[in-house]
């Protein structure tokens, strides 16, 4: 099997598409294709090497040198936000600086499909909202998206009046209906209906229970 054989069909397990890949690369769709139409001859190690950490494999594999797929090894950094957002009615969270933004390192095997992606930020939960999905203290991945870009049940990090929480989201005609999935039968639905103050940070992609 060729070079570019191996990129298309990794490619197609991690059921990436070609604009995500070109995206992660910093290059075009069409140069993606030609990589995996094998019309680049001796692409440089180096290029190899990036590809093979986009698409969670080691360069071997890419050049037909090992049989294993997996590289178990690589990480990326993240930004962290060191705080907690409430899973619960929404709560205060001191304004943020520049300087209080930490990172942190998590292995690739951990984020799947979402490891590298630069759009995606690590922060916080507290609360029991959540908890049938979440725990308390769970830190949780969010990806950065607008509100035209989120669906009917998706998990959100948002704001109102600069006040933030975590729940699910529905929108009603000019109705937003934050959810919980609670345990608790006490909490429940927060809703908006001034969306000038409204700001969502993202959707929440995965989530890690901290031991």
């Amino acid at each position: 099997m060729s070079v570019g054989k191996r990129i298309k069909e990794r490619r197609k397990e991690l059921k990436l598409s070609v604009d995500e890949i070109a995206k992660r690369l910093g290059k075009n769709r069409a140069t993606v294709y030609r990589y995996e139409g094998d019309e680049i001859e001796d692409v440089p190690v180096s290029v190899i090497k990036e590809i093979a950490k986009v698409l969670k494999t080691d360069p071997g594999y890419l050049m037909g040198w090992k049989n294993s797929k997996e590289d178990l090894t690589s990480e990326n950094s993240y930004y962290y936000l060191p705080t907690t957002i409430s899973a619960g009615v929404p709560l205060e969270v001191n304004g943020l600086t520049e300087n209080d933004i930490e990172q942190i390192t998590l292995p690739d095997s951990v984020m799947g499909k979402w490891a590298g992606n630069k759009d995606v930020f690590f922060t916080k939960i507290n609360g029991e909202s959540m908890n049938k999905i979440m725990p308390d203290q769970s830190f949780i991945a969010v990806k950065k998206v607008g509100l035209n870009d989120l669906k009917n049940g998706d998990i959100v990090v948002f704001s109102d009046s600069h006040e933030y929480g975590v729940k699910r989201f529905y929108l009603f005609d000019n109705r937003v209906v934050f959810r919980p999935e609670s345990t608790d039968p006490r909490i429940t639905d927060y809703q908006v209906t001034d969306l000038e103050n409204l700001n969502i940070y993202g959707k929440v992609v995965l989530f890690i229970v901290e031991n």
